[in-house]
C-alpha cells in the first residue's frame, strides 16, 4: 500500500492518529533507502492466536536455567533503537521519533530481557484494544527475544487479548504458532478483539 506516499508526506504518515488509525486496519510501516515511508497491508496475514501460542519444550528447558530478567516497559525506546541498529533496517530515524510520540500516548509496549542488570533482548509493538501488532525483536545473547516472547505471550494472555499480528511468517515465528490466513479472515478476528478495552500493563 503505497498511494499514500504520493498522498501524503513523511510528516503525515507518521502523525500518531494516521498512525494508530493504520495499525488498527492492519498495515504496518517501512522506511525506504531514501527516508520515504510506505505502508504495507498484506492479503495474506501472518498471526498467533493468544490462545494458541506454543513454547517449544527446548525453549521451557532454556528459560528454566536462564539468569534472564523480565521487564515491561521499561526501556521502550532502548529496545526500538537496539532493533533498528543493524546493516539493514527498516527503522528510519523518522520511524523512531514517531514511535516515541505513540509510546508517550500509551501505544507502544516492550518487553525487555536483562542479564545482570545489561539490556540483552527484547521486542515492542503496538497495543490496540485486544490485538497486539508486533513490530521487531533483537538479541544480544542467544535465545533473549525468544524468551522475550515468551513474556510477551503470557501478559497478552492474562490480560485477554485475542491475537498478535506478526507480519510475515519466518521459521523463527513458525515454531511459535503462528499460522497464515486470508485478509477476510484476519479482519473478522479485528472486529472481535476491537470490541475489548485492554490496558498492556
Amino acid at each position: 500500500m503505497n498511494e499514500y506516499n504520493s498522498l501524503f508526506d513523511n510528516d503525515k504518515l507518521l502523525e500518531p492518529g494516521f498512525m494508530i488509525s493504520m495499525y488498527a486496519r492492519g498495515s504496518f510501516p517501512m522506511a525506504q533507502e531514501d527516508g520515504t515511508i510506505d505502508w504495507y497491508l498484506p492479503k495474506t496475514r501472518a498471526v498467533i492466536p493468544v490462545t494458541d501460542f506454543n513454547i517449544p519444550k527446548s525453549l521451557k528447558k532454556f528459560m528454566q536455567n536462564a539468569q534472564f530478567d523480565y521487564r515491561y516497559d521499561c526501556s521502550t525506546m532502548s529496545v526500538i533503537k537496539n532493533c533498528s541498529n543493524r546493516s539493514e533496517t527498516w527503522i528510519s530515524t523518522d520511524l523512531i521519533e514517531a514511535y516515541q510520540k505513540l509510546i508517550n500516548l500509551g501505544y507502544v509496549h516492550s518487553v525487555e530481557v536483562y542479564q545482570k542488570d545489561e539490556l540483552v533482548g527484547g521486542l515492542y509493538g503496538i497495543a490496540f484494544r485486544g490485538a497486539f501488532f508486533g513490530e521487531s525483536m533483537f538479541s544480544k545473547v542467544t535465545q533473549a527475544s525468544k524468551c522475550a516472547m515468551v513474556k510477551l505471550f503470557e501478559n497478552l494472555k492474562i490480560k485477554g487479548y485475542d491475537i498478535v499480528d506478526v507480519q510475515y511468517i519466518t521459521n523463527h515465528l513458525a515454531m511459535f504458532g503462528t499460522i497464515e490466513i486470508p485478509y477476510d479472515d484476519y479482519v473478522e478476528i479485528l472486529v472481535r478483539a476491537y470490541k475489548k478495552e485492554i490496558e498492556f500493563l
